[in-house]
């Protein structure tokens, strides 16, 4: 077992969930805590400051949004909504109210840990200063320079083309919801999730070898996009 000091704070009123998640996340090496309820996890994560929130939003006393909400309002760590509203409507909600992450049940053990590290990851690095380079597989992105690069090749992009990786740099291994990018790349208004396709698809076509395949920017169905976790 590896050797953490991160404390998860497991936010679910099933038991079953409770029992499932204890001995997995025990076994990757975190420390565990759990509440039933709204009201005793944000009393936990104020006395505890866990490093990760694993979220339920279906509450005996109060929605998992507004839990969520309340958290944002003082915390930074990330929160996986882990739940088993898988709606459209609900993921965006989640996402735009500060989620990390959305995780539908049910779902593998492997699959949260992976979201459980990449949002410590992701929580590390903005913690420090904003990292100028960005590098994944083939893919490398210099905010500083302005410049892309694919398998060592320099890319010429469209404003609106780096501009929009710049979004997903910001926010790498994070899923970043339609709403958030049309905001960012079209502060004005006017634009629709069909011009983001498009420059999406565009963009694609400048970075991935097999576009129809991506390997960095990946699509989150019904709610946004994703550029995979910068190479360790």
């Amino acid at each position: 077992m590896s050797e953490r000091s991160e404390v998860v704070l497991v936010v679910d009123d099933e038991r079953a969930i409770q029992r499932f998640l204890r001995p997995s996340l025990e076994e990757a090496g975190y420390t565990v805590l759990e509440a039933s309820t709204g009201k005793s996890a944000l009393e936990l994560a104020v006395a505890k400051k866990p490093a990760v929130v694993l979220l339920d939003l279906t509450l005996p006393d109060m929605d998992g949004l507004d839990v969520l909400k309340r958290l944002r309002e003082w915390s930074s760590a990330p929160v996986i909504v882990v739940s088993a509203r898988g709606e459209e409507s609900d993921k965006i909600a989640g996402l735009d109210q500060g989620a990390d992450d959305y995780l539908i049940k049910p779902f593998g053990v492997d699959e949260l840990l992976a979201r459980i590290r990449v949002a410590l990851r992701h929580a590390e690095r903005a913690a420090r200063d904003p990292e100028p380079l960005y590098e994944h597989g083939e893919l490398k992105i210099d905010l500083t320079a302005r410049r892309v690069w694919v398998a060592k090749k320099e890319v010429r992009l469209s404003p609106l083309q780096y501009n929009l990786l710049v979004a997903l740099v910001r926010n790498a291994g994070r899923v970043v919801a339609q709403k958030q990018l049309l905001k960012e790349l079209w502060p004005e208004g006017g634009s629709t999730p069909e011009a983001l396709r498009i420059l999406v698809h565009q963009t694609r076509h400048r970075i991935e070898k097999e576009p129809v395949r991506p390997r960095h920017l990946k699509t989150e169905p019904a709610v946004g996009y994703r550029l995979e976790a910068p190479d360790e």
